[in-house]
């Protein structure tokens, strides 16, 4: 396949799933309940930087709810997004495995990949199991398969922090994008252009939910937690 025709079919799978990543972010609002917010966040933090109006705590608590939520689905889109270009490109399949998630055949050499979204994605606990499952997969082929030489990848979507990490090989934004589409050096930048598709209709309508979640949590914050039109932060914090 050429590189117009990967660009072109990458476009094409951009538009059809982008919208489920949308999708996704207005059923994280919808389906959100105000004492299932005000349970999963701090709320000395909150009180330590002196919120005062009700609206306003409500929409600091709402943006740290949706920054979280929005940074894993769109890490599960980019995912999905390396595995087909990958399946068009070496037939490559999802894995199965443990902090595995791709897996192909290049010649006589084979790849595990793990995807994430960006380099600092994990804590050292994390990283140390990454590269635990690693090597346990790499001894498995290896015995099944000796003629193969294995190769472990942690492939990231953006950022840069390429290099060997001692187990394995990290490849970041272009290098990653350019490694599982054998080669195609500015697929980083031609997944930018379908990214956009329809993101204003649908942004618009995610606004006006986020903008009926404030006022909705807003009103039964002051009727749960507020005394004398101040927010009661005794009982907010016994209630948390």
């Amino acid at each position: 396949m050429n590189d117009a025709n990967l660009i072109e079919k990458v476009r094409q799978y951009v538009y059809a799933h982008i919208g489920t990543f949308h999708e996704s972010r207005l059923n994280s609002l919808r389906n959100l309940e105000l004492k299932q917010l005000l349970k999963r966040k701090n709320p000395y933090l909150f009180r330590a930087k002196n919120l005062l109006v009700a609206s306003d705590l409500i929409r600091s608590l709402l943006d740290a709810h949706l920054s979280s939520q929005e940074e894993t689905m769109f890490g599960e889109f980019l995912e999905g997004l390396a595995i087909y270009i990958c399946q068009e490109t070496f037939k490559g399949k999802k894995s199965v495995r443990p902090s595995i998630d791709l897996e192909f055949q290049k010649g006589q050499e084979y790849y595990l990949v793990s995807v994430k979204s960006g380099p600092n994605w994990g804590n050292a606990d994390q990283i140390r199991k990454m590269r635990e499952n690693f090597q346990a997969a790499m001894e498995e082929i290896g015995r099944s398969k000796p003629e193969l030489r294995v190769f472990a990848i942690n492939g990231c979507c953006y950022g840069q922090d390429n290099g060997d990490k001692g187990g394995y090989q990290k490849l970041c934004g272009q290098a990653f994008w350019s490694f599982i589409s054998d080669g195609v050096d500015e697929l980083y930048t031609q997944i930018i252009e379908p990214l956009g598709f329809e993101a204003r209709e649908r942004n618009e309508a995610f606004q006006r939910a986020y903008s009926a979640i404030i006022n909705t949590f807003s009103q039964q914050f002051i009727t749960e937690f507020c005394e004398n039109g101040e927010i009661n932060w005794e009982t907010l914090i016994r209630f948390n």
